[in-house]
């Protein structure tokens, strides 16, 4: 059947597209000449844009993002059943079997539905599966080198805490900051990069204990300047001048009362 004939709201027309594009010689061209190296930068740009649309608070753009999110999982099980590898409903299967199996505490008997369920079970189960499949992984195996840099940090400080290597509080972490500042300002040029990078794994740690998203927190940093800084231009505009023939002091007080204003509209949180 021709997918275009197909109820557009059923995932075996997504699935059906797929294999057309990819059928040989009356496929799509571009298509059929993917593979999955060439198409994961695009699985990791779509996931981006689905943050981005969760943090712009656009529901119209996060479903249409989903979309093209959950294209991609299609797309790399189309080129696993070309090569006989695994298929889309071996993916499925996959995801589905893992989370009732680390949900017992949801779908197991009753005694383990009554159980308390620790904060760290989800890491304990995810241990325990590594630990019956053998071999010889060590601690950091698992976390994948094509992270972001800060979410990995994340990551790769959170297993080591999870075997004991991990600061007591957020006091030991804070002066890990400020010996790393301390290094970074007398740095030679040669070095800087290196203990700069050193600063954020430190950083990444503080935030780990605070349970922040590093990730998200930049994120949200990267917004509020630019939020910020289009009042600068807006207000600039209407003297009929750019940042450029601006200068800092000008542009650094249309900062502060960009700031001053975004507060003043920000609701006060009260301690329950």
């Amino acid at each position: 059947m021709n997918p275009a004939d197909m109820d557009p709201r059923d995932i075996d027309t997504l699935r059906a597209i797929m294999k057309a594009l990819r059928a040989p010689g009356i496929g799509c061209p571009w298509d059929l000449e993917q593979s999955f190296e060439t198409i994961v930068p695009y699985t990791i740009e779509e996931a981006y844009e689905v943050a981005d649309a969760i943090a712009q608070g656009d529901r119209r753009a996060l479903c249409q993002e989903l979309g093209d999110l959950l294209l991609q999982p299609v797309y790399h099980a189309q080129l696993a059943e070309e090569e006989g590898s695994f298929t889309f409903s071996d993916v499925v299967e996959a995801i589905c079997l893992k989370m009732i199996r680390r949900h017992p505490h949801v779908f197991g008997d009753e005694k383990a539905r009554s159980a308390e369920l620790a904060k760290d079970f989800w890491e304990r189960s995810k241990a325990q599966e590594m630990d019956q499949e053998g071999g010889d992984k060590r601690t950091l195996d698992d976390v994948p080198a094509a992270l972001p840099a800060l979410t990995r940090a994340l990551k790769l400080q959170g297993k080591a805490a999870a075997v004991g290597f991990d600061w007591p509080s957020t006091a030991e972490v804070f002066d890990k900051i400020v010996e790393e500042l301390d290094e970074l300002r007398r740095a030679p040029p040669e070095s800087r990069a290196e203990e700069f990078g050193d600063l954020l794994f430190v950083l990444a740690n503080l935030a780990r204990h605070w349970k922040i998203d590093p990730e998200s927190a930049v994120r949200s940093a990267n917004l509020k300047f630019e939020r910020r800084f289009r009042h600068i231009e807006d207000a600039l505009a209407r003297k009929a001048l750019t940042p450029a023939q601006s200068n800092l002091a000008e542009m650094d007080a249309l900062w502060n009362e960009a700031k001053a204003a975004e507060r003043a509209t920000t609701p006060i949180q009260l301690p329950d």
